[in-house]
C-alpha cells in the first residue's frame, strides 16, 4: 500500500477487501462518462490500472487532466462487474474531485490501441509512456535491472563506475568525439564500452567488477541498435571463461525470473564452428529445427555441375511442399542476393513407396542421389528440400538466412532459449593490406592450441572469445584477455600493428600490464535487447524511454541542433555547412 498525505492507495490496487474504507487516489482521467446532470463516472488512471469513481452530479473533468479523488470503496452491481480489469468488482461512491492539473487534448489515445505513427509517439513520448504497455515495459526493465545488480552483489562483485569522458578504444566502432574547451584542439571520446578501463581494474587488484554501463556508439541505428545502449559490464580476475559465463548466466537467469516469473531452464553451449555448420549463424535461433546437414557424400561423384563445390549442405521443410512457385522463386532470389550461385529446391512427393521428387533439377539426378537427398534431409512426402552448394562459409550463411525465413518466430512467443558461443575465430578475414583483423578486439587471448598457427595460418586460430544468444538475438560478447606481454606481441605482429603504433594507441594499458595483471576475462551484457525479448517487443526503443529514431533523431527535443556560435567559439570550432 502506498500511503502518504496525497494518496492513500494506487489505481489499481482495490480490491473488495477494501470496501467500506474511505480512500484517496491520484492519476489522471481515462475517461468521464456522464449520466444524466445527476452522476458521473469517472475512471482514474495511474501506473498500477484504473479505478471507476461514481460522482454525484456533472463533473467538468478531461481526459488526461491530473486529479485528486477521494471516496468510500463499495461493491459494485453484479451485472456492472468488469471482468477485464483487476479492480472491476469495486469502485468509489461519495467522491470528492481534486483537480491538480488542466491538460490540453492528448495528440492521440492513451491506450495500447493507439496506431500513431512512432515519429508522433516520439515527439509526445512523456504522453506515451503513460501507455499501459509502455509503462510495463520500462517497469520490466527496471525489475532486470535490479535483478542483476542483486546477483553480481551476491557473487561478490564490486559496482564501480567508469568515466564518460574517455580516450579512443579499440573496439572498432566509429566513436562520439568531444572537443575540450580547457585543451583546444583535443578531444575526448565518449566511451563504446569501459573495456580498457575495467582491465586497469584488474590489474588494480578488484577481482570481481561489475557496472549498468552507459555505452555510445556512432552507428548506423536498427532495431536492435541505438547511439546509447545500456549493458551489464563485467570483469573478473583469475577466471576462465567458463567462470566469467557461470557468474554471468546466474544474472541473466535472476533478471528472467524477475521479469517474468518463470526461470529458464539449462544455458547450452555451441562452438562457433558447430553453430554456424548446423544452424548457418553464429546466433542461432534454437526454438525451431531445420537443422543443416552435410549432402557432401550424397553428391561426392555427382555429374551435375550445381553440386560440385567444396560444400554442399542442405535442410528439410516439413510441410514445405506446399509453398507456391512464386515463394520459392523469392528463395532463390534471397539466396542470390546472400552470395549464393543459387538455391536449389526439391518437392518430396511419394508413389508406391519409390522417391519421387520434384524439382527442375531432378531429371540429373541418380535414383541413390534422389535416396540421399531424402534420406539425409530426413524428409517424407509432402515436405521441401533446399540445397546450397558453394564454399563452407557462403553455404552456411545463405542456408542459415533462409532456415530463419522459414521458421521465424515472433521474439515475444515460444520458450527462451538461451546458448553459449565459443570459440569465436581470432581473426575475420584479411584488410587491404593482407593482415589478419581482429574478430573482437586486439586484447583476446587466442585458444592455446592454437598459438603456434598465429605466423603460419592465422585465420584458422580460434580465439577464447564468447557469445550469449537468446532467441536468434545476440545479447552480449566477452573473452578471455592477453595478460602476457609475449602473447599481446604475438597477435600485434599479426595484425600488422607495430610497437610503437602499439604503444601510441595502447601504451597507458601496456604499460600497466607491465606491473602486474593478473589473468582475467570478462563479458558485457546487452540490456535493452534481453528487455526487448522479455517483453515480446521487436524494437528496443520500445523498451528505452527517450530513444532516437531510425535517422538519429529525437522527435520531442529536436536534437541534434545547431549550437549557439559563442560556444564554438569557446571551444576553438568551426563547422561546415552541409552542401547536399
Amino acid at each position: 500500500m502506498t500511503s502518504t498525505a496525497m494518496r492513500t492507495h494506487l489505481c489499481g490496487q482495490l480490491r473488495p477487501t477494501d470496501v467500506g474504507e474511505r480512500v484517496r487516489l491520484c492519476g489522471w482521467v481515462a475517461s468521464r462518462r456522464e449520466h444524466g446532470e445527476h452522476l458521473a463516472f469517472v475512471d482514474l488512471r495511474d501506473h498500477s490500472g484504473v479505478t471507476q469513481c461514481v460522482v454525484d452530479g456533472s463533473v467538468d473533468v478531461r481526459n488526461e487532466w491530473v486529479l485528486r479523488i477521494e471516496g468510500t470503496v463499495r461493491t459494485r452491481p453484479a451485472d456492472k462487474e468488469n471482468a477485464e480489469i483487476p479492480t472491476g468488482a469495486v469502485e468509489l461512491a461519495d467522491c470528492t474531485v481534486e483537480v491538480l492539473n488542466r491538460a490540453d487534448p492528448p495528440p492521440f489515445a492513451v491506450d495500447d490501441r493507439t496506431d500513431s505513427d512512432e515519429a508522433v509517439r516520439l515527439k509526445y513520448r512523456y504522453v506515451d509512456m503513460r501507455r499501459p504497455r509502455m509503462q510495463a515495459n520500462l517497469r520490466l526493465r527496471a525489475r532486470v535491472l535490479g535483478a542483476m545488480r542483486r546477483a553480481m552483489d551476491r557473487q561478490g562483485f564490486a559496482e564501480i563506475e567508469t568515466p564518460l569522458l574517455w580516450t579512443p578504444t579499440p573496439e572498432g566502432a566509429r566513436e562520439f568525439v568531444v572537443p575540450s574547451r580547457l585543451h583546444r584542439g583535443e578531444c575526448y571520446v565518449l566511451p563504446q564500452s569501459p573495456q580498457i578501463a575495467k582491465q586497469l581494474l584488474m590489474v588494480s587488484g578488484f577481482d570481481r567488477y561489475f557496472q549498468i554501463a552507459r555505452c555510445l556508439r556512432d552507428e548506423d541505428l536498427r532495431a536492435d541498435r541505438q547511439f546509447e545502449f545500456t549493458q551489464l559490464d563485467v570483469e573478473m580476475s583469475f577466471a576462465s571463461d567458463v567462470d566469467v559465463q557461470a557468474a554471468v548466466t546466474e544474472a541473466v537467469v535472476d533478471a528472467t525470473e524477475a521479469a517474468v516469473g518463470d526461470r529458464p531452464g539449462t544455458v547450452g553451449r555451441i562452438t562457433w564452428h558447430e553453430a554456424m555448420d548446423r544452424y548457418g549463424t553464429d546466433k542461432p535461433d534454437l526454438r525451431f529445427g531445420l537443422d543443416l546437414v552435410d549432402l557432401g557424400p550424397v553428391f561426392a561423384g555427382t555429374e551435375v555441375k550445381a553440386f560440385q563445390a567444396g560444400c554442399v549442405k542442405g535442410f528439410g521443410v516439413p510441410g514445405g511442399a506446399a509453398l507456391g512457385r512464386n515463394r520459392l522463386d523469392a528463395l532463390v532470389d534471397r539466396a542470390k542476393a546472400l552470395g549464393a550461385k543459387g538455391l536449389a529446391w526439391f518437392k518430396v512427393a511419394g508413389a508406391d513407396g519409390a522417391v519421387v521428387l520434384e524439382s527442375p533439377l531432378d531429371k540429373f539426378l541418380s535414383d541413390d542421389e534422389r535416396a540421399g537427398l531424402v534420406a539425409g534431409t530426413g524428409t517424407g512426402p509432402g515436405d521441401l528440400i533446399l540445397v546450397v552448394a558453394d564454399e563452407w562459409r557462403t553455404v552456411c550463411t545463405v542456408l542459415g538466412a533462409v532456415r530463419l525465413e522459414l521458421g521465424r518466430i515472433p521474439v515475444g512467443e515460444g520458450e527462451r532459449r538461451f546458448c553459449w558461443v565459443t570459440e569465436f575465430p581470432m581473426f575475420d578475414g584479411l584488410d587491404e593490406a593482407g593482415n589478419p583483423v581482429a574478430a573482437h578486439h586486439p586484447f583476446t587471448m587466442p585458444h592455446p592450441d592454437d598459438l603456434a598457427l598465429m605466423a603460419s595460418d592465422p585465420l584458422q586460430v580460434r580465439s577464447q572469445a564468447y557469445d550469449l544468444v537468446l532467441n536468434g538475438w545476440e545479447l552480449g560478447s566477452g573473452s578471455v584477455r592477453i595478460h602476457r606481454e609475449d602473447i599481446q606481441r604475438q597477435v600485434f605482429d599479426a595484425l600488422g600493428i607495430t610497437p610503437e603504433e602499439a604503444e601510441l594507441r595502447f601504451g597507458f594499458l601496456l604499460g600497466a600490464f607491465r606491473y602486474g595483471a593478473p589473468p582475467h576475462a570478462g563479458f558485457a551484457v546487452g540490456v535493452d535487447r534481453l528487455v526487448a525479448i522479455l517483453c515480446g517487443e521487436e524494437n528496443i526503443r520500445e523498451v528505452i524511454a527517450f530513444p532516437k529514431t531510425q535517422s538519429g533523431t529525437d522527435p520531442m527535443t529536436g536534437a541534434p541542433k545547431a549550437v549557439a556560435p559563442h560556444a564554438l567559439r569557446d571551444l576553438g570550432l568551426q563547422l561546415i555547412p552541409r552542401t547536399d
